[in-house]
C-alpha cells in the first residue's frame, strides 16, 4: 500500500545492500556485457545489431552501477565498491573516483542550481543567438550531445576540477584516476583496430548516449531550483531534497534491471537505499511522471527552454 506522506529515514532503516543481492546485480551485468560483445563480432548484421542493443543496455545497466558504488550501496562488504566502481567507470566513460567525489557533492547540495557543481553550467542566463540555435537544433534533432557534456564537464574538465578539489592528494587521485582510463582506451583502440573497435561499440554508444540524454536530463532539469547568489548557504537535507528532483516510470523490467535509476526523488530522499530496494518504498513522490509523458513534454519545447528555465516561467508542466 502506497503512502500518502513520506516515510521517516529512520522507518527504512532496515533496507540496506547485502553481498549476495549485489553479486547478482554485477554478475548479471557481466553477463549481458559479454553477450553483447560475442554478438557484435558476428559477420550477420542482424545478429551485430542485436549485439549493439544488447550492448547499449548493459552500459547503461553499468552507469547504475557506478552510481551505486559511488553510494556504497551496492554491498554490504565497503571495500568491494572500489573494485567494482572502477569497472563501472571504464564501461561508463567516468572515472570512478573523480565520479564519487562530484556525485557527493551534488547530494550534499541539491536545490542549489548555483553551487551544485553538476547543475551550474544551467544556472539561467542570456544565451547568444548562435549557443541557442546550436542547443535548439540538437535537442530538436536528438543528437545526444548533453550527456556527453555531462561527461566531459563534471568528470573529464581537470581545470574545473582543481578547482572543485584543492587539496592535493585528491587532485593526484582524480589525475591518476583519468590518466589510467585514457590508456586503457588507447590501448583497446591499438589492439582492436579503430575499424573493430568502432563496429563493437560506436552504435552501442550511441544508443546508451541518446538513453542518457533522457535519463540524466530528466532528474532536474526545468525544476525550479534555489540560487545562493554567492551567499553562503545550508544545504538541503536530504529528506526535503524531492522538491528538487524528478522521477520517471520505467516499465517495470526495465526499472528493475536498472536498479530503480528512474525512482531519482526516492533516491535523493532515502540515499542510504540501495537501488534494488528502492521499489520497496511506499511513498508515491511529488514529481513522478511516466516516462513517454515526459519525452512528449520535454520535446514540446526548444532545448534552450527545457534548459535554461523551470516550469514556473514556462507552464510546461512537465
Amino acid at each position: 500500500m502506497t503512502s500518502s506522506s513520506a516515510p521517516s529515514p529512520a522507518a527504512l532503516s532496515q533496507l540496506r545492500p547485502t553481498d549476495a543481492a549485489g553479486a547478482t546485480v554485477a554478475l548479471s551485468c557481466i553477463a549481458v556485457t559479454a553477450s553483447g560483445i560475442a554478438l557484435s563480432l558476428s559477420p550477420l548484421w542482424s545478429v551485430w545489431a542485436a549485439g549493439q542493443l544488447l550492448l547499449a543496455l548493459s552500459f547503461v545497466q553499468w552507469f547504475a552501477l557506478l552510481h551505486e558504488c559511488g553510494h556504497e550501496t551496492l554491498f554490504h562488504t565497503k571495500r568491494l565498491h572500489a573494485p567494482l566502481g572502477h569497472l563501472a567507470g571504464f564501461f561508463s566513460l567516468i572515472p570512478f573516483r573523480n565520479w564519487k567525489s562530484v556525485h557527493r557533492r551534488h547530494h550534499k547540495w541539491t536545490g542549489w542550481q548555483d553551487v551544485d557543481p553538476t547543475t551550474q553550467a544551467l544556472v539561467p542566463r542570456v544565451l547568444g543567438r548562435v549557443e541557442r540555435a546550436v542547443v535548439n537544433m540538437v535537442w530538436r534533432l536528438w543528437i545526444p550531445i548533453f550527456s556527453v557534456i555531462y561527461r566531459t564537464n563534471n568528470f573529464w574538465n581537470w581545470p574545473r576540477l582543481k578547482t572543485l578539489f584543492s587539496k592535493r592528494e585528491d587532485q593526484r587521485s582524480l589525475a591518476a584516476n583519468m590518466a589510467v582510463l585514457l590508456v586503457v582506451y588507447a590501448a583497446i583502440v591499438v589492439l582492436l583496430g579503430p575499424a573493430t573497435s568502432l563496429r563493437l561499440f560506436g552504435v552501442s554508444l550511441l544508443l546508451t548516449f541518446l538513453a542518457e540524454d533522457l535519463l540524466i536530463l530528466s532528474q532536474h532539469t526545468h525544476i525550479p531550483l534555489q540560487l545562493s547568489g554567492g551567499e553562503d548557504v545550508r544545504p538541503f537535507p536530504t529528506i526535503e531534497q524531492e522538491v528538487f528532483t524528478r522521477s520517471l516510470v520505467f516499465p517495470r523490467w526495465l526499472s528493475a534491471f536498472l536498479l530503480h535509476i528512474d525512482a531519482h526523488e526516492l533516491h535523493h530522499m532515502y540515499p542510504f537505499v540501495p537501488g534494488y530496494r528502492l521499489g520497496e518504498v511506499r511513498y508515491e513522490t511529488e514529481n513522478e511522471v511516466g516516462l513517454l509523458a515526459w519525452i512528449r513534454g520535454a520535446h514540446a519545447l526548444p532545448g534552450d527552454l527545457l534548459l535554461f528555465h523551470n516550469r514556473l516561467e514556462t507552464g510546461a508542466d512537465i
